[in-house]
């Protein structure tokens, strides 16, 4: 039988595909930064229930705190192909990263 986190990982890693796919971005070609994120995301689930970005700290500002996929990530995808979290790639810059 899967685990709680197991089921809750592949839960998030699943809805982060779909939003990718909608956005016309991919998820980092990196699978370890992908596993280390999606868990940061689950555990902030569990712990706030609500997917706060791992790697912010909670202010539980609802201006300034970055909920997955955050507002910001548009901005850093344009000006760096990437967001912050390194969880969501334009398909060029993950094209780049995989040479």
């Amino acid at each position: 039988m899967e685990s709680k986190k197991t089921a809750g990982k592949k839960q998030i890693l699943n809805i982060s595909r779909k939003y990718a796919a909608l956005k016309g971005l991919v998820l980092n070609p990196d699978s370890k930064i992908v596993d280390v994120v999606i868990t940061g995301l689950f555990n902030n689930q569990e712990k706030y229930k609500i997917r706060y970005c791992p790697c912010f700290r909670v202010l539980y500002d609802k201006e300034k705190d970055r909920i997955c996929p955050c507002r910001q990530s548009k901005e850093e995808l344009e000006k760096q192909g990437y967001c912050h979290c390194m969880l969501f790639f334009t398909k060029e810059k993950a094209d780049y990263s995989k040479e």
